[in-house]
């Protein structure tokens, strides 16, 4: 199932803050492009936490989640130590785990940001990945098996 029936549930979407750090920019004070993944996996981590199924609990159900696609649009640049809030939402979740995410300045709201990750399901003791994510990533997250 997509997550058109459940897209705004407050569930599957968590948002973050967080600065910029010094050490995240270059010498103009603005983020480094390769530094804003770090900032979706603080927000997916939180995200998945919340269900009980972070990475450590991925990988006691026999289960990985690589990621296996990445998309960015950078809107606006990142500062260091400008407030901001990174939402990470559950888009899809049946075939594939798709993670939309936008950061905001927490100021003005203004969205600087918006990306994607797509993790697939890879059974952990044979490294086969999986063409249907598993029922547990479907009851951790509280949604309907397709």
């Amino acid at each position: 199932m997509g997550s058109d029936a459940k897209r705004n549930d407050d569930a599957l979407m968590i948002e973050v803050e967080l600065e910029p750090a010094f050490h995240d920019c270059d010498p103009m004070c603005v983020v480094w492009h390769g530094n804003y993944f770090k900032y979706f996996e603080i927000a997916r981590c939180a995200l998945l936490r919340r269900h009980d199924y972070d990475y450590p609990q991925m990988n006691a159900s026999g289960y990985l989640f690589p990621v296996v696609d990445a998309r960015v649009k950078y809107i606006r640049p990142l500062r260091f130590a400008q407030p901001l809030r990174v939402r990470a939402t559950v888009a899809e979740w049946e075939n594939r785990l798709k993670i939309d995410y936008q950061i905001r300045d927490a100021a003005s709201g203004e969205v600087l940001t918006r990306a994607h990750t797509i993790q697939v399901a890879v059974h952990a003791a044979t490294n086969q990945m999986q063409y249907v994510c598993p029922p547990v990533l479907w009851e951790r997250l509280g949604v309907p098996a397709p």
